[in-house]
């Protein structure tokens, strides 16, 4: 059999085992539920490290350290700030207006997992879904499908261990677009959970049912001269260099007041950023992104020192972000959209309106609804 209709035969199947599952698990008590999501969040807790080592092993993106604290992140916050909410049963009452409310969970989840975060997503998002008595499938990106599989395949046993139905974390084995596609669209599927780039969104929130989407962000920082430059520069690199840039919530492009932008270009060499050339950027631009215009494979969550070798660029080994000045935002302008890398790029402007039209300018470019920083 051809490995697409390998793939579309598992995602029905573990589509229709989760739908059965879920249809069980609806039935568990608060106290119950509790005790399965605190088994899950322990686990996770406990192979942190491990899972961190598997998805650099098999991935090559980003940074060991910072994969285990993202693991650490999405099994403990998460966890504690969902600890001690209310999903099975009554969950609210007012007498006098005689409205109660019960909680319903949503159904099956099927989840789409990046690359560039294959465990601490798969992580969070099993264990809101237990929370919710949902049960959840899991489809990994290609690049990491042995991590994610494994940190689903652990997080399952926990849940079993703790009194959970088989079959209420699963993952494909399989990864095709097509199986993809036909878990989204299986009957038994009752929600999307979507992460990745703007085509899966869009297909995600295309498919009829309900959807929630986490697409690319675009994300401007803007420094206004009222700042305290040192510390907007040191958390800025702190930020973007964390995982090595894969974080889409890490920022792509520095917005300054032009009063203050020799402060911020000084602060930002004394910190070890590099500014690269205009005929350094062009090096930079043709290897940063695929013939689609998506952020290269090959560069996504590497340094700052092996881009600028790949490019054919010299910088001092120890440097953390290569910074591109730029004159606007657009196609013309490449290094003006996510870069998924230790890449920003860096504008001046005369005042706070222009910074403000400008970060707006970044967003609608490729990142409505994600996020913004002003220092």
């Amino acid at each position: 059999m051809d490995r697409d209709l390998q793939s579309i035969q598992e995602a029905r199947d573990l589509a229709r085992r989760s739908k059965e599952a879920q249809r069980a698990f609806e039935e568990f008590s608060q106290e119950a539920v509790d005790r399965i999501v605190e088994a899950v969040a322990k686990k996770a807790l406990e192979n942190a490290e491990y899972l961190a080592k598997l998805a650099i092993e098999e991935t090559k993106l980003g940074v060991y350290e910072d994969k285990v604290t993202k693991n650490r992140f999405a099994a403990e916050f998460t966890y504690n700030y969902i600890r001690d909410l209310k999903t099975a049963g009554f969950i609210k009452e007012d007498r006098e207006k005689g409205i109660y409310e019960i909680a319903e969970p949503a159904g099956a989840i099927a989840a789409i997992i990046p690359t560039t975060n294959p465990t601490s997503t798969v992580i969070h998002n099993a264990l809101i879904a237990l929370k919710a008595r949902c049960t959840i499938v899991f489809s990994p990106h290609p690049r990491a499908q042995k991590c994610s599989y494994e940190t689903a395949k652990l997080l399952e046993e926990a849940a079993r261990g703790a009194g959970a139905p088989p079959d209420t974390i699963q993952c494909l084995t399989i990864i095709t677009a097509e199986g993809t596609d036909a878990l989204m669209r299986h009957p038994d599927v009752d929600l999307i959970l979507a992460t990745g780039g703007t085509a899966l969104v869009k297909k995600a929130y295309s498919v009829g049912k309900p959807a929630i989407g986490v697409g690319p962000g675009n994300v401007p920082a803007y420094i206004e001269r009222s700042a305290n430059v040192e510390q907007a520069v040191r958390n800025i690199i702190a930020s973007k260099t964390f995982d090595n840039g894969v974080v889409c919530a890490s920022e792509q492009a520095v917005i300054v007041d032009r009063v203050i932008s020799e402060r911020v270009r000084n602060e930002f060499i004394r910190q070890n950023c590099y500014f690269m050339t205009r005929e350094e950027t062009k090096k930079v631009e043709s290897i940063l992104f695929s013939p689609k215009g998506l952020p290269s494979p090959d560069i996504v969550g590497q340094p700052a020192p092996f881009i600028a070798r790949k490019a054919g660029i010299e910088v001092p080994p120890d440097t953390k972000i290569l910074i591109a000045e730029l004159e606007d935002v657009g196609e013309n302008y490449p290094l003006s959209k996510e870069k998924l890398s230790p890449v920003l790029a860096y504008y001046e402007v005369e005042d706070w309106r222009e910074g403000c039209e400008l970060c707006i300018k970044m967003l609608e470019f490729g990142g409505l609804g994600h996020t913004l920083v002003i220092h």
